[in-house]
């Protein structure tokens, strides 16, 4: 009996030790319903939950899109808020303290909106080239294969659609 009470309690902390590391968080929008782009992957429609296990520190690119709105390109890092179990099991272990941030509970973004002048001005000012010079790092730090994986998991997740997956993996299998 004492043996199976021991397995029990292990199995109970091993389960909340590994659940803490994931971090959730909702991205909202006003107005809501925007396209939503993670790491210039797109996931879906405002609002939507994020999960992650990514490490402490570790930050996500966001660009928010919505016809007749400005293009709301943001980041948000997992080193918001303190989480108390990986820090605790950190305590003892170490690894787990590599999970001892989380993100914050929502991440709301307010869209602006486009005048017909300033509409028509972005479009005869627009860039070739990407604003930030964090994209090209980004699109780099993935492989191609990567990346296009991720793309098949959001096609098989119905996330995207098959015109939707089929664009974005023509851009990728087109880029330099």
């Amino acid at each position: 009996m004492n043996t199976t009470l021991k397995i029990g309690v292990f199995f109970l902390a091993f389960i909340i030790l590994f659940s803490s590391c994931a971090s959730t968080t909702l991205i909202k929008s006003e107005p809501s319903g925007a396209k939503l782009y993670l790491d210039d992957m797109p996931v879906g429609t405002t609002p939507y939950e994020h999960s992650d296990t990514r490490i402490a520190g570790s930050c996500t690119s966001v660009r928010i899109e919505k016809e007749g709105y400005k293009t709301l390109n943001t980041r948000f890092c997992r080193d918001e808020e303190a989480n108390p179990g990986p820090l605790i099991a950190g305590f003892f272990f170490l690894i787990p303290a590599l999970w001892g941030l989380k993100y914050k509970s929502i991440h709301a973004y307010e869209l602006e909106p486009i005048t017909e002048e300033k509409e028509k001005k972005e479009v005869d000012e627009a860039p070739e080239e990407p604003k930030s010079s964090e994209e090209p790092t980004e699109k780099q730090s993935k492989s191609k294969a990567d990346r296009l994986r991720e793309l098949k998991e959001l096609l098989d997740e119905g996330i995207l659609t098959e015109e939707e997956f089929k664009r974005e993996k023509e851009k990728i299998l087109n880029e330099k």
